[in-house]
This record gives structure tokens, sequence and C-alpha cells, in this order.
């Protein structure tokens, strides 16, 4: 069984997150949508438990993916899991150096797994959670940017 796991903040999930999720699902036998917990992070807008019930909401009509969360190594938690393969999305060029300098570092924590570049569409490739928060701070409709819109703005109100 391929189990993969793609990880980030998802603070909040986006369109473009959830394209990478069906995607990833058409190609492994279970994908985890990961949230990496990083009690440090400044200007989270969601707890931990909110993201994952948006995560839920999201991705339930994708039978063979589940929302889960972790704090700690991201290699632990894929060996925890089962998990062989992380997914990670490419939005612009500049995410390459960024996720080839997390590779390199997974790679030789945990050479047993690997991981799997999905490129954005170019729909989605301007799509951040970052523009997401900003637009909510200065209440800039999301449609379209974000799976459940409305959810999302009735939990910031």
């Amino acid at each position: 069984m391929s189990i993969a796991i793609f990880p980030g903040s998802f603070d909040p999930i986006t369109t473009g997150h959830l394209d990478i999720v069906k995607r990833a699902s058409a190609v492994f036998d279970k994908v985890y949508v990961s949230i990496l917990d990083n009690p440090g992070k400044e200007g989270e807008l969601f707890s931990v438990e909110e993201r994952l019930e948006l995560i839920r909401d999201a991705i339930k009509d994708i039978p063979n993916a589940e929302a889960s969360a972790s704090s700690g190594l991201l290699v632990d938690y894929c060996r925890s899991i089962g998990a062989n393969v992380i997914v990670r999305g490419i939005r612009t060029g500049a995410d390459v150096d960024y996720e080839a300098m997390l590779e390199a570092v997974n790679t030789r924590i945990a050479p047993e797994i690997s991981t799997v570049y999905l490129i954005s569409k170019p729909e989605h490739a301007y799509i951040s959670s970052s523009l997401v928060r900003q637009l909510l701070k200065i209440g800039i409709g999301i449609d379209g940017l974000v799976p459940n819109a409305d959810h999302i703005i009735l939990r910031r109100n």
C-alpha cells in the first residue's frame, strides 16, 4: 500500500491545496493531509482543531484522504503512520529552492522516504494561505480561493 503525506500549515486550506490532494489521491492508496503544528509560528488565524475541521470538510468527498495533525519532525511522523512518500506542491520557481532544501534534509534523516512534487495548475499558482489571511483581515472576499469560504468567514466573525 502506498501511503503519502501532504504536510503544511493549512491556515486555511486553499483551492490550490485541495487540487494537490485530489491529484495525489489518484496516485496513492492513502493521502494524509497533515497539519504540522508549529507553535512558534506567528500570525496563525485558526487553531489546529479549526484547521482540521476545515480540511475534513474540504476533503469529505475524497475517500482515501484523511486529515491529521502532528508536531515534531515530519519524517518521524511519516514513519509512525507508515508513509513512504511526502507530497509537496510547487506554485512558482521560488518554491523549488526551498523545497529542495527540505528534501535534502529529509533524505539525510530518512532516505527511505521519497518526496514527490506536484506543480500547481496555473489558476492556483498565486493562491496561498498567507494571501487568504491578508484578504480576510482587510475584508476582501475569498470566494474561489478556499474550498469552504462561507465556513471560514463565519468562523472569523
